[in-house]
Order: structure tokens, then C-alpha cells, then sequence
């Protein structure tokens, strides 16, 4: 039996972070388990390429919920990274922090150190931002961050300038002094690759003694001596392996699961816990509840104008791009598809935005089932215009089916359950279909493709909204942060309430959903935590 310092469960956007300023000191052990393998593959490194990993078992868990009352009882699809760099190898790479309100909020709920003056200097910290740095932003971290100018489709501009025909002002930076406003979306990307957490964080660590990292190691249970956690047992090549932690185990393997893996290994509801026959060592209700997810809706429009349909949709199109992309590293292949979009009111009485837009520059009406065809778009030009509600107040949970580590637990989005939620979803479409009907957009509309012009009472909105209304693939809140030891999972230091030698550090630790994509604040929760733990082992 092998022992470490430390034990990172999950090499996601997280982990990979904690890992790496865990043994950048040299004085401490690190052994980060992975249930995945390596990230060295073309479709993940290529932008584009998360198009081809969406439904592929090699690096993605697929996982699939409950069906969902308020959304007519259709299941969600929730793809989520099982590789070096977990959900960052894998998603659409767009990167934003968040709005100060959202972390000034997690330190009213009870976190001291998590507002938005105490979390900034860690995201700063992990960044390299290629306009350099300034007041928010930062010029020497490990994550590359790229502006789209000069890359970005030219539709984008026509996009900026219908925001600004419904007053919403352009925005150069998301992530600088204000969100809110229409603009270019940054993305994690260096050099025409990937910049994933793996990239970032595991690639300069390889090297050190003092990290050993394990692939294809799927964690199935937390090892205890009474309430003290001692190790972490997993299987290998078939082969059932066990670690000691001599000092801490930290899970940092996602919002859904973190919490399967503490509910397996007996942290968690009382009675869950005894129906499934496993021996609770800690009732705690919280783990797997308070589970929030952000819902979006897509209206789609043929075009007038060019798109990327047209060079990505024809045989010669895709080859040319192809090799542009092999020969410099430029192009559509170098980015993901959201390329623009921005952070607006619904309602001008609102301190802060409160719905987020996404511009893409193509459109895909006929994705075969278990395709995300993102190389081979319609045959004639559109765009798509999407928008999602930061802050929806519905709470699901999740919760194990049985003792066995490799079923898939059961998710309870409960999408839609709050009518703040409904009537904030309702007012985002509106912006949806006002943004088409300004002048730059409207005039270079052939056709409303999706949910098409019959649609215009609230009921039927309402009614669309139902069926077609889709994740963002932002579930987070599972292990929520905060100071009650009876209904939330860990304390403000990321300690699991009532035991010792476990922290949890991934989006599940999120008290409520921050403005945005969720990548770069599951980044700087990682630095975050390592520093906490670091100062913990000073005192």
C-alpha cells in the first residue's frame, strides 16, 4: 500500500490545479487519481475538436438525468470530462470569472475569504490574459487566455451592433472591470490548442518526484479510521489498489461526483445511506443536494448573409479549413463556436445582469441523434442565438442508486420548479427574438428557423420553452459551502463538516451558480484551495 502527503481525487479543472501548487514547494507527496486516461488526443487538443469528444466514452462520463417534469419529462444530456484535465479538456473553452455580486454573495452566505477582493488575486494569478495584465487581470499564470480579435467570424460584428440598437453596451472584457454588456467571448486557448486545466497545471509537473499520477483509476471508496479520513481505495487495469493520505484526501472530481463518492464511502444522508446497505460514518444531508444548473434556449435563424456554414458545411470547405488549421493554427478550428454574445438586464430595475447571450456564427437543425455535429453544419447559411438565466433559484440533487462505485447515480436537475425561473427563462427568449428584430440582425434574416414567428403569447413561449429549453452544462452546488455543519458539506477552509483529513475543492463547493461558464471559477477554486491547505499545515 502506497502512501502520499496528500491524495487528489479527479485531474479536472480543479484538481489538476491543487496537484500542481501542491508539490511546487517540494516538500509535500501528491498522488492524483484520475478515472480517465490521457488528454494526448487530436480531437481534444483541436478547438473545434470537443464537436467529436461530446458522446465519447473514452473521455466523457455521459451522463443522463432523471426526466424533468417542468421540461415535458425529457431526460438531459450531461456530458462531463473523464480525462487529464476533466470537463477543460472537453468543453467549448469559453472563459469568464463571474460578476463580483456573485462572490461578494458566497461570503454573505457565511464564507469568509470567498469574496470577490479575497478570490480575485487567485484569478489573476492562474491567468495569462494575451492583452497582458492590469487591475483584473493577470500576465503570468498558467492558463492562457485568447481574445478573438481578428479570428472571430465578421457575423459577430453585425451581432455587436444589434446589442447596441437595444442599448446594451459593448463590452471589450467580460472579465475586467464590469460583465455586463454584448462582446467577444475569450477563450482558453494558446497557440490554436487547447489550453486545458491538464495543459496548464499537469504538463510543467510532470516531472517532480513528489507527484505521482495515476490514469484509468476509477476512486471507489474513502477510507476511514473513525472519522478521520485516511486514504482512498480505487481500481486499476482491473486490479483494486488502496492509498494512504497522511495528511489530507481532496476531492476535486465534480459537481456530481464528488458526492456519489462521499456518499458511497458513508457521508451523507442517514437514511440513503442505510436504504443502499452501506455504513454511514457521518450523516450529513447536504451531500448531493442544493445540485443548480444553468438552462438556456437556442433560436436559430437562416441568414442572408455568410456564416460558417459555408465553409465548414461542403467537402473542399472542410479540407481547406483543415489544412489552414495544420498549417497556421488560425481559423474557425481554432475556436470554439461561441464566439460572441454578452451579459444583459431583462428589466432596467436590476443591479446586475441577469441573462446571458451567446452568438454563434452557424446553425445545425439536423444533428443526427448521438452527434454534436460542430464540423459539419447546414447546408445553407444561420446563426444561432442563445440565452440562459445566471441565476436560476430551482435546486435539484443527485443521489447514488446503489453500494456499486460504477453505476451512475441519479440526477434530479428539477429544472423550472420556481416561477422566477420560468419568468426569468421567458424574458431571455424575448431578448432573443428583440435582438432579431433590430435593424443590423433583421436585416440580414431570411427566416426564424426555431422556435419560428407562430410563437408570440407568453403561453407559447412558455410552452417552447418546455420542450426545447437545454443545459449549459453547468452543474454545480452538490457539496455546498457553508457554515451550518448540519445542511451544508464544507466549511469556509473546504473541510467536510464533521470529519477530518477531507476537504472537497471542485464547482460542487459553489453555495450558488456564478454568472457565467463555470470553468475559470472551478480553476480558482483549485488555487484557492491549495493555498488553504498550505496555510493550515503552517499553523
Amino acid at each position: 500500500m502506497s502512501e502520499f502527503d496528500f491524495i487528489v481525487v479527479g485531474a479536472g479543472s480543479a484538481g489538476c490545479a491543487v496537484a500542481n501548487r501542491l508539490t511546487e514547494n517540494g516538500k509535500y507527496s501528491v498522488l492524483l487519481l484520475e478515472a480517465g486516461g490521457s488528454d494526448r488526443n487530436f480531437w481534444i487538443w483541436m478547438p473545434i475538436g470537443y464537436g467529436k469528444t461530446f458522446f465519447r466514452k473514452s473521455v466523457n462520463w455521459m451522463y443522463s438525468t432523471e426526466p424533468v417534469t417542468a421540461l415535458n419529462n425529457r431526460t438531459s444530456y450531461w456530458p462531463r470530462g473523464k480525462v487529464l484535465g476533466g470537463s477543460s479538456s472537453i468543453n467549448a473553452m469559453v472563459y469568464v470569472r463571474g460578476q463580483r455580486e456573485d462572490f461578494d454573495g458566497w461570503e454573505q452566505m457565511g464564507n469568509p475569504g470567498w469574496g470577490w477582493e479575497k478570490v480575485l488575486p487567485y484569478f489573476k494569478k492562474m491567468e495569462t490574459n494575451d492583452r497582458g495584465a492590469d487591475a483584473f487581470r493577470g500576465g503570468d499564470g498558467p492558463v492562457h487566455v485568447k481574445t478573438t480579435d481578428g479570428d472571430r467570424h465578421p457575423l459577430c460584428e453585425t451581432f455587436f451592433e444589434a446589442g447596441g440598437q437595444l442599448q446594451f453596451p459593448y463590452n471589450a472584457d467580460f472579465n475586467g472591470a464590469s460583465q455586463e454588456g454584448v462582446g467577444a467571448y475569450q477563450m482558453t486557448v494558446k497557440d490554436g490548442l487547447r489550453m486545458s486545466a491538464a495543459r496548464a497545471y499537469l504538463a510543467p509537473a510532470r516531472g517532480r518526484m513528489n507527484l505521482k499520477i495515476e490514469s484509468h483509476a476509477h476512486a471507489t471508496a474513502i477510507l476511514f479510521d473513525g472519522k478521520r479520513a485516511t486514504g482512498v481505495a480505487y481500481r486499476q487495469g482491473g486490479v483494486d489498489r488502496k492509498a494512504v493520505a497522511r495528511r489530507e484526501v481532496i476531492l476535486c472530481a465534480g459537481a456530481i461526483n464528488s458526492p456519489q463518492l462521499l456518499q458511497l464511502s458513508g457521508v451523507g444522508p442517514g437514511g440513503l445511506l442505510r436504504g443502499k446497505g452501506i455504513e454511514t460514518v457521518h450523516d450529513l444531508d447536504g451531500v448531493g443536494r442544493n445540485l443548480q444548473d444553468h438552462l438556456c434556449v437556442d433560436y436559430l435563424y437562416r441568414s442572408k448573409a455568410s456564416t460558417l456554414n459555408e465553409q465548414l458545411n461542403p467537402w473542399y470547405g472542410k479540407l481547406w479549413q483543415g489544412m489552414k488549421y495544420l498549417a497556421t493554427r488560425r481559423g474557425p478550428l481554432s475556436l470554439g463556436l461561441n464566439q460572441a454574445g454578452g451579459f444583459v438586464k431583462s428589466r432596467p430595475d436590476l443591479k446586475s445582469p441577469n441573462i446571458q447571450l451567446f452568438f454563434s456564427p452557424v446553425s445545425y437543425t439536423k444533428a443526427p441523434e448521438g452527434e454534436r455535429p460542430l464540423m459539419n453544419p447546414d447546408p445553407f447559411p444561420g446563426f444561432l442565438l442563445s440565452g440562459q438565466p445566471t441565476k436560476p433559484s430551482s435546486r435539484g440533487h443527485l443521489q447514488i442508486r446503489s453500494s456499486d462505485p460504477f453505476e451512475a447515480p441519479e440526477i434530479h436537475p428539477n429544472y423550472l420548479a420556481t416561477d422566477h425561473d420560468i419568468q426569468e427563462l421567458l424574458e431571455a427568449a424575448k431578448i432573443l427574438r428583440q435582438l432579431a428584430q433590430a435593424p443590423a440582425l433583421a436585416d440580414i434574416i431570411e427566416a426564424e428557423i426555431e422556435p419560428g414567428l407562430h410563437i408570440q403569447t407568453d403561453e407559447e413561449f412558455i410552452a417552447d420553452l418546455r420542450e426545447r429549453a437545454i443545459t449549459v452544462f453547468h452543474p454545480a452546488g452538490t457539496c455546498r459551502m457553508g457554515p451550518d455543519a448540519q445542511t451544508d458539506v464544507v466549511d469556509a477552509r473546504l473541510r467536510v463538516h464533521g470529519i477530518e483529513g477531507l476537504r472537497v475543492a471542485d464547482v460542487s463547493i459553489f453555495p450558488t451558480l456564478t454568472s457565467g461558464n463555470t470553468n475559470a471559477p472551478a480553476i480558482m477554486v483549485g488555487e484557492k484551495a491549495a493555498d488553504l491547505v498550505l496555510e493550515d499545515l503552517a499553523d
